[in-house]
């Protein structure tokens, strides 16, 4: 396959919605092509980006204001492009980063509630200019999803533990943000098959190869 230009995908969704195993499908068929792929996470991706996520995850669910999640979160964003995505990017791999700014401001902004103008200006002094190339929200009833969670046997985080009305106010939140940026966001219907949801996003995928 001839030579494509180094792309940035995001996976976003509520919690237990196939984040990982569509990462894990995605990455495959990108190999097939021939097409390195950096597979990172948020937050985390670096060594400080990573005892970031240990800050935030672990605890009591109301350890943290919104606020102080969202800084810390942004702190670790700028080390995990500035070290990682960019670098790879730069390198010729693609990579796919499970959650990026658009969990900030759904989980932070609208969920926890913080002014959208005030993530807007953090994700500016952050980023920039920079975002990904196109991004999956996996749409899930947030129960269906908690319930996959606890079947896996996962450790609960701060965030699983919340209750429903803030996990049914991110689901909205992630439509929302999908509405606003049609032309970077695609929705997949995660209560389908892992199969069902991979074909759909890789129809989508092929358009950037």
């Amino acid at each position: 396959m001839a030579e494509t230009q180094a792309r940035f995908i995001t996976l976003e969704g509520g919690e237990g919605a196939g984040k990982s195993t569509l990462t894990k499908a995605l990455t495959a068929r990108l190999s097939a092509a021939g097409i390195g792929c950096d597979v990172t996470r948020e937050p985390g991706g670096t060594p400080n980006a990573e005892a970031v996520r240990t800050l935030l995850v672990e605890g009591d669910k109301d350890r943290w204001h919104p606020l102080s999640e969202a800084l810390l979160l942004n702190a670790a964003r700028f080390d995990h492009v500035e070290r990682r995505i960019k670098p790879a990017l730069a390198s010729g791999q693609w990579v796919m980063c499970d959650r990026f700014y658009d969990s900030t401001f759904a989980y932070q902004g609208a969920a926890g509630k913080l002014d959208a103008a005030q993530l807007m200006a953090l994700n500016a002094v952050t980023l920039g200019a920079f975002k990904p190339d196109l991004t999956f929200i996996l749409d899930l009833d947030p129960e269906v999803g908690l319930a996959r969670t606890v079947a896996r046997g996962e450790a609960i985080t701060r965030f699983e533990a919340k209750g429903m009305d803030f996990h049914h106010a991110l689901r909205q939140a992630f439509l929302d943000i999908a509405a606003q940026d049609p032309n970077r966001c695609v929705v997949l219907d995660a209560s389908q098959g892992p199969d069902a949801v991979e074909a759909a996003a890789w129809s989508h995928l092929q358009a950037l190869l």
